[in-house]
This record gives C-alpha cells, sequence and structure tokens, in this order.
C-alpha cells in the first residue's frame, strides 16, 4: 500500500497535476531534468572578461590622451609573438580557453577537454547566434584592443614579454563573429564600434581596462567616443587591473593633444595629416591637403580629377 500511495504521488507531481508541500518534496524524489534542458537552462554565456572593477567611466578619464605614435616598425608576430600562448599555464593555448569561456554546449576533439571540435557562441557584437564547428571559419577570437593599436597607443615602449602578454590576456580576448572582427581591422573606438549597440558598453569598458592595464593612451577622438558610449551606462565597470610599467623603449610620438588642450580642428593647411577614406568627398575647405588612409596608411590629396569636378580624397 505504501509502495503504491509513493507511485501514485510521484506521478502527479511529475506531471504537474499535484503540488505538494516541501515536507513531502523531501521524502519523495522527482526525476532528473535531461542533460540537454539542464545545459540550457543552466548557463547562459556572456563572452568576454569579467568586469568587476572601478567605474569604466572614471578609469578612462585617467587615461593619458596622446596622439598616435608611428606605426612603423609594426610586425604581428615579430612584436606580439608567433601563435598563441599558454598564459596560465593549463596546457590549452589561449585561443581554446576564451572558446570555452565564451561557448557553451561545447565539445572537444580530445581526451584533456582543450581542443574545441563545436560550440554555440552568442556574439555579442552582432547579436546573432553562430552553430560553431572547428574549421568553419566562422569564429575568430578577436584583440579587443587591437594590436597595431596598442603599437601606436604605448605598446612601443613595452618589452617584448609585455606586449606578448597583452596578445594572450584573456582580458583582451573575445570569440566574435569572424566577418565583424574583419571589419573592424586595426580601428579604435572613435572608428569602430559593434553593430549590436547593446553590447557597445562592455566593449568599450574592456577596451578601457585593457588600455589602463598596459599603460595606453587614447587619441582624443577614441575618447570622445569611448565618453558618449559610457554615459549611456554611467554605472559600467571595467576590470580590477593592476597597472604594469613600461620597460621598453620610448616611442616617437606625433604631436598631440592633452586632457588640459582641446583638440582643435585640423585646416586644409595643418601639417599633421588626418585619417581619410579614398575616394570618399571631401570639403572645399580642405583642397590641396593631405590626408592619411586609415587602412593602408598612404597619403591622400583632396582634389578634383580631369574627369570629375567633385572633391575627393585621391
Amino acid at each position: 500500500m505504501k509502495f503504491l500511495t509513493y507511485l501514485m504521488l510521484s506521478v502527479l507531481i511529475t506531471t504537474g497535476s499535484l503540488v505538494a508541500d516541501p515536507g513531502t518534496l523531501n521524502t519523495i524524489k522527482t526525476p532528473a531534468v535531461s542533460g540537454s534542458v539542464a545545459s540550457a537552462a543552466s548557463k547562459t554565456v556572456v563572452p568576454g572578461a569579467k568586469l568587476n572593477g572601478p567605474s569604466a567611466l572614471s578609469t578612462l578619464n585617467s587615461l593619458p590622451v596622446k596622439g598616435k605614435a608611428a606605426s612603423t616598425g609594426y610586425d604581428r608576430n615579430a612584436k606580439f609573438g608567433n601563435g598563441w600562448k599558454d598564459s596560465d599555464g593549463n596546457k590549452c593555448d589561449e585561443r581554446q580557453d576564451t572558446l570555452t569561456r565564451d561557448m557553451y554546449k561545447v565539445k572537444y576533439k580530445d581526451s584533456k577537454n582543450c581542443q574545441l571540435a563545436s560550440g554555440v557562441l552568442k556574439d555579442s557584437y552582432t547579436g546573432t547566434t553562430i552553430n560553431w564547428k572547428v574549421n568553419s571559419g566562422s569564429v575568430d577570437i578577436d584583440h579587443v584592443v587591437a594590436l597595431k593599436n596598442v603599437w601606436i597607443s604605448g605598446g612601443q615602449k613595452l618589452t617584448q614579454a609585455q606586449r606578448v602578454a597583452v596578445a594572450n590576456d584573456p582580458l583582451n580576448l573575445m570569440a566574435s563573429q569572424a566577418s565583424a572582427n574583419r571589419s573592424k581591422g586595426d580601428d579604435n573606438a572613435a572608428e569602430w564600434l559593434p553593430t549590436n549597440k547593446a553590447f557597445r558598453c562592455q566593449y568599450v569598458a574592456t577596451q578601457v581596462g585593457v588600455k589602463k592595464k598596459y599603460a595606453l593612451s587614447v587619441t582624443a577622438a577614441e575618447k570622445d567616443a569611448m565618453k558618449r558610449v559610457l554615459q549611456a551606462c554611467p554605472t559600467q565597470k571595467t576590470a580590477a587591473v593592476t597597472p604594469i610599467k613600461p620597460s621598453g623603449k620610448t616611442p616617437a610620438v606625433t604631436p598631440s593633444t592633452t586632457k588640459n588642450a582641446p583638440a582643435k580642428a585640423p585646416s586644409a593647411n595643418a601639417s599633421q595629416a588626418k585619417q581619410v577614406s579614398p575616394g570618399a568627398y571631401c570639403a572645399k575647405a580642405d583642397v590641396g591637403a593631405k590626408g592619411i588612409g586609415k587602412k593602408n596608411g598612404k597619403t591622400y590629396t583632396c582634389k578634383a580629377s580631369s574627369t570629375e569636378a567633385r572633391l575627393r580624397w585621391r
């Protein structure tokens, strides 16, 4: 009789026909939820490093404001290390660690759970969901502060070891849609932001944390862009970091503005060329002015052509 009563109660509770009181539930074992359902319900992965430190906005205001250093000598592999490193000594490189951190429903192709075979990424950059498989090319590991941006914002005064560290720092790494990562290139926050506006606060706050940790600067335009984003989320935190002390050489820096000397708009005769998009229209005030291509670093002039009267960067 006791067995039949126990069996009936179990069936009723399982089907939702009976709401048992807490005391009864303590004596009755309900069936376990299936693995796939439990995984989906119990694990929501937010890509990126944890930001549980000080205010991102106040940290941004503590960063030095300088012009970009010359990119001369930049070589990704030579200056930041060739290939991914195992920074935490767990015998998995930082690419695999980042994929594991940022994905869910992950499957591995090795016995030590290091080399990922597949996973699902809720891509923060675009807001889309990507069912990723190894060698599919759909997911990249983005350096949130691009390595070339590191180089021109203070990275030249870091040691080789310090540069390898920033290239493999989990704070500066995020799994992202490959096409979004590649559209970003080496741009800073004044030149590129994720299309997923809901993620921009976390994205900028992460960049602020990286720049604070590695004693990097921001340009005046970059700081303005970051501030506009963070003013929309004033409680946003950045990472808790301990700033390093750069131990390398001091690079030559282009003319810059400081926090106490706001940037002035360059005139047509300004000696410091501005960054431009080749082929884009330019203003009459810039006729004859020189500009530097954002992507390729080549020099362009604002002028008309023999076949077109409209002014462009040519």
